[in-house]
């Protein structure tokens, strides 16, 4: 029997950062490069997803913070998947996982924190 590979990702149907089963690469497509399919096992919807934006070894990173690299937090601020973030409202600090554009223009990320865990923060796009 195969072994199943899970990892945590956004989901952009649930709109959460869930546990995925990865079902496969995409194949013979310039435009689908370094993506591969997975399947939500909260909502069960098969998607494309960025392979950055997969969440390896999250409990690892976060317990490897360095807190000297943290950004304050602010939501007219840009930042990038790994960016170490400091949140003063939430005295948390935490790494930024994936990124979202929204119909708005601005840009959601998704942060796990050390205490507060995986929430979703503004940003400008």
């Amino acid at each position: 029997m195969a072994k199943v590979k899970n990892i945590q990702a956004l989901c952009k149907f649930c709109n959460s950062v869930t546990k995925m089963e990865l079902t496969g690469e995409v194949f013979s497509s310039v435009e689908h490069e370094g993506k591969e399919w997975a399947k939500c096992k909260k909502c069960k919807q098969i998607l494309l997803i960025e392979t950055d934006s997969i969440v390896r070894d999250s409990k690892h990173k976060i317990d490897q913070i360095i807190l000297e690299n943290s950004i304050d937090y602010s939501p007219e601020k840009t930042f990038s998947v790994g960016d170490t973030i400091y949140h003063k409202t939430w005295d948390d600090f935490g790494i930024v996982i994936s990124k979202l554009s929204l119909s708005n223009g601005k840009g959601s990320i998704t942060v796990e924190f050390q205490k507060l865990g995986f929430k979703k923060l503004l940003e400008t796009h």
